[in-house]
């Protein structure tokens, strides 16, 4: 091998490993950073806002720096796509709330269920056969931990598992809903972030005034209330929903399909693993390990979903299979698979 080859060979490694540890980093990390961001700012409406903010303005301007392409923003194609945008603020709404009264454990662990919802959904109402036996046995593993797991929740509330199941059926409707909207409309992947982020921010101040919310902001500004551990949490949370963006785009594209669900499946255990770590918010002994039987179960599902290697895709092709959304705030490549057997995450045909 020539040096000039070889020297290549490092920037490409270097490259591809700095694009999937960081993907890795802000996908374990996210759930997390948005937990602790809603314990320091307890208003998930104006969290959410700035989180579609940051998502909408950083691809906004990175498209006129020419770091990145993003379809036109126009009338005619958000009113195609803003019911869309409704069941994907929907979702991110209830997400939000559900971190805000129950741990990430729980999170993930109704997360993880997405995939049987999705199969029955995909079956009943798109028309798609039923499960395989290895994809049924998965589903059934998945489902059993769940259940395990709400059993043996000492922190379990009304409150919380309300939240839980309002999360599970709009995260699923919009898998499902989506992924045909996506197909239909063509977008790219960063206009599909464009579009998701800005109609989500523009829906936003209606759900201030339908919860509530706006009083209690109003309440916290003349109070003086706001401290910088709030803004820290809220930036941070920002920054990463923006990042994922980039990083699960990057990764994306950087290595295979296998390696990068790999890479989200490892990224729950290190999300579980840190946040066992870092704080008391987490599930008892039996919990935890209910919430590795439904990570394994995504795996197995993961596995039974996966298809022989095709020839390359398209460019095109690659645009349509990354048209998603990302993080609690939106992004736009992020979290995965989320065991969905889909690609990326929040508006992941989400996973994620």
């Amino acid at each position: 091998m020539s040096l000039g080859r070889l020297d290549s060979w490092k920037q490409q490694y270097y490259s591809t490993s700095g694009v999937v540890v960081g993907y890795a980093l802000c996908s374990s990390l996210l759930a997390i950073i948005n937990k602790y961001a809603i314990t320091k700012f307890n208003y998930p409406g104006l969290l959410t806002a700035l989180q579609y903010l940051t998502s909408a303005l950083g691809v906004y301007v990175l498209g006129k720096l020419g770091i990145l392409h993003h379809d036109p923003f126009t009338v005619p194609t958000a009113k195609k796509f803003f019911p869309a945008a409704l069941v994907f603020y929907l979702a991110i709404f209830t997400n939000t709330n559900l971190l805000r009264h129950a741990n990430v454990d729980t999170f993930i662990v109704f997360r993880s269920l997405t995939p049987l919802l999705v199969a029955l959904a995909d079956t009943a109402f798109r028309g798609q056969p039923c499960p395989s036996n290895l994809t049924f046995l998965s589903l059934l593993l998945i489902l059993a931990s769940a259940v395990g797991y709400v059993a043996t929740d000492s922190g379990f509330t009304l409150t919380a598992y309300s939240w839980a199941f309002a999360y599970l059926i709009t995260i699923t409707t919009e898998m499902v809903y989506i992924k045909h909207m996506v197909m239909n409309l063509g977008l790219n992947t960063w206009g599909f972030v464009l579009y998701n982020n800005l109609l989500s921010l523009m829906m936003a101040p209606f759900f201030w005034f339908l919860t509530g919310e706006n009083v209690q902001v109003l309440a916290a500004l003349r109070s003086g209330i706001f401290d910088p551990a709030a803004f820290y949490a809220v930036s941070l949370s920002c920054l990463f929903g923006l990042l994922i963006s980039f990083f699960g785009f990057a990764a994306r594209r950087a290595v295979s399909a296998t390696a990068f669900t790999v890479t989200g499946v490892v990224n729950k255990f290190l999300t579980v693993a840190i946040n066992v770590l870092i704080w008391d918010k987490h599930a008892s002994p039996v919990g935890l390990v209910c919430l590795l039987f439904t990570i394994v179960g995504g795996v197995l599902y993961q596995q039974s979903v996966t298809g022989p290697v095709s020839a390359p895709a398209q460019p095109k092709q690659l645009d349509i299979e990354n048209n998603k959304g990302g993080g609690i705030g939106g992004g736009g490549g992020g979290d995965d698979d989320d065991f969905a057997g889909e690609s990326d995450g929040m508006g992941k045909l989400i996973s994620r």
